[in-house]
């Protein structure tokens, strides 16, 4: 995608729809003027270029409350680019909570939805803007063949905004391809009749199966990163077939999960060599789907937002002592175990022989990083609240470095740094999509070990034992997913379809306790970073926000308990 261009154009087009729709259902002579600060929906619809940098803007949505984005409106992931979703699971905590807490506690209700409150209204948006696209196309004067390529790329775009309501609330309202306006008859229940979770997974899959037909196999000259291709339309049915088969959606089978992520495997995507320059490579031919940033693309720079105080960040998403537990310790060349606190070896040493992983992706006390080591200790630790800036010294001793770029500046980072692309489709997360189905259908056969091992020998890591029963599978590749998806808005959802965050999310947000001694030892201790975590029944699905039951005239159902 070419970024700054598509920047541009969402400027003079993103409002066409809205301003438009309003002025139509409206009478009189005083609003009957054309807009000068914008482009016409007729524009839209008769000139094929225009046409496609509409189609290439609704990779993008639009900012509807604070922190999300920042100068660059949000897309399908990373909306709110200062507090990453990571900060709602157990991965991470938000040090300066920007409406995160309320969902970490538990708090959340129809009016008060914390930082998930904008997904529906986003999500719907866009696919009425997609629908007002599909509904042009046909008339327009340009090939067949790039109308085809256009076609399916809505597709896929409408189905990934369904995908994500699909997941946040469960059964949605399918719109189909229906274009409404203001002066549509609210009484009409298709507007706010939910379907089943099955007929909503039926449709969005049906959908992307049609997208894949009409896309090209590849970015290439004509097609450009960050647009969608045959391998997007197909990881993201991989995905969706994984959930509908998982416990809390119970509307497809395991083995229809096996074969969509199989017809991903075949498609010629490969592991990146070295996972921690993964993130900042955009070019990766494990990539499958990502957004891409430009300099002078104004939006937030990773670096401040999320690095130490003691180099003049904010300590943003700060991960917790519960992610960094389940990165493995390596023995030997072979063997790798759980870390343990009751080892009294993992204890005095914490940090040591990790899974590589762990040090490609969370800063540690001792850690090297820019010049120096991190120092999270007590007393007088410089990335502690002894330390500069103590307001943004992390609440759990840990920083984030995953997507951190070291060569990009901390200080002063605005129009030069924040370029890092957003990953929201990668090879490794379809391998471990296809092990999870595989290992449910027919336990460890030696294809779910391949799977996993092919990510574990990417990351440094031995091969798992040989031998392991299903239900032991099942645990190794729940591990394996938590570490290498680590704050890439996974464990929230995983943790949900595998009905455990009644269990996950009710444990403390624990974070590391140092102490240097005055022979310069150091002493580790959990503690709890933030209080209050708290997670019920009702929270497997997001509460539908009270605005907008009320918007349909209370047609449209609450989701339960809520």
């Amino acid at each position: 995608m070419k970024t700054m261009k598509v920047k541009f154009t969402y400027t003079i087009l993103a409002g066409a729809l809205g301003i438009a729709g309003l002025l139509s259902a409206c009478n009189g002579d005083l609003l009957d003027v054309k807009p000068t600060d914008r482009i016409s929906d007729e524009a839209i619809a008769s000139d094929s270029s225009l046409f496609e940098d509409f189609v290439i803007n609704r990779y993008m949505g639009v900012r509807l409350m604070d922190k999300e984005a920042e100068g660059t409106p949000p897309g399908f992931g990373r909306g709110f680019e200062y507090a990453l979703w990571a900060s709602l699971t157990d991965e991470a905590i938000y040090n300066n909570d920007d409406n995160t807490w309320v969902v970490q506690r538990g708090q959340l209700a129809p009016e008060n939805t914390g930082i998930a409150g904008t997904l529906w209204s986003r999500s719907y948006r866009s696919i009425r803007e997609c629908n007002y696209a599909l509904a042009q196309i046909g008339a327009l004067k340009m090939s067949a063949s790039r109308k085809q390529r256009l076609e399916a790329e809505l597709k896929f775009i409408r189905a990934y905004r369904y995908h994500d309501l699909i997941r946040n609330y469960g059964s949605v309202v399918l719109m189909g391809d229906l274009v409404y306006a203001l002066q549509d008859n609210l009484s009409d229940p298709k507007l706010f009749q939910k379907s089943t979770i099955a007929e909503g997974l039926q449709y969005v899959t049906t959908q992307l199966d049609q997208a894949a037909s009409g896309l090209p196999a590849n970015n290439d000259s004509n097609w450009k990163l960050g647009r969608a291709t045959k391998g997007a339309a197909l990881a993201l049915k991989s995905r969706l077939a994984l959930y509908a088969a998982s416990p809390l959606y119970s509307a497809g089978s395991w083995q229809q999960a096996a074969d969509a992520a199989k017809a991903v495997m075949t498609l010629g995507y490969s592991l990146h060599a070295d996972y921690r320059s993964l993130f900042q490579t955009p070019s990766s031919g494990e990539i499958i789907f990502e957004r891409l940033y430009a300099v002078g693309a104004r939006h937030v720079c990773l670096e401040i937002s999320n690095g130490p105080n003691g180099f003049g960040g904010w300590a943003g998403n700060s991960p917790l002592q519960n992610l960094v537990d389940a990165y493995e310790v390596k023995v030997d060349a072979n063997t790798a175990v759980p870390f343990d606190w009751n080892n009294a070896a993992h204890v005095a040493d914490p940090y040591a022989n990790r899974d590589p992983r762990f040090y490609a992706s969370i800063l540690y006390n001792g850690a090297d990083y820019r010049g120096r080591e991190i120092e999270t200790f007590l007393p007088g630790g410089k990335d502690s609240k002894d330390g500069r800036d103590n307001w943004n010294a992390s609440k759990t001793g840990y920083y984030l470095l995953k997507f951190l770029d070291d060569k990009l500046p901390i200080d002063n980072p605005w129009d030069v740094a924040g370029v890092q692309p957003w990953i929201y489709l990668r090879y490794a997360e379809v391998l471990l999509n296809y092990a999870e189905a595989q290992n449910e259908v027919a336990g460890a056969d030696a294809s779910v070990y391949d799977a996993i091992n092919q990510i574990r020998d990417r990351a440094g890591m031995p091969d798992l034992p040989a031998g392991l029963t299903q239900s032991e599978m099942r645990e190794a590749i729940r591990r394996e997913r938590q570490v290498e998806l680590a704050f890439e808005e996974h464990r929230f959802y995983d943790v949900r379809r595998w009905k455990i965050a009644i269990d996950t999310e009710n444990e403390p947000a624990y974070g590391i306790s140092i102490t240097k001694n005055a022979d310069n030892s150091l002493t580790y201790a959990k503690k709890v970073a933030l209080d209050g975590r708290k997670f019920e029944e009702q929270h497997y699905w997001l509460p539908i926000p009270r605005a907008e039951i009320l918007s349909s005239g209370n047609q449209l159902d609450q989701n339960p308990n809520y």
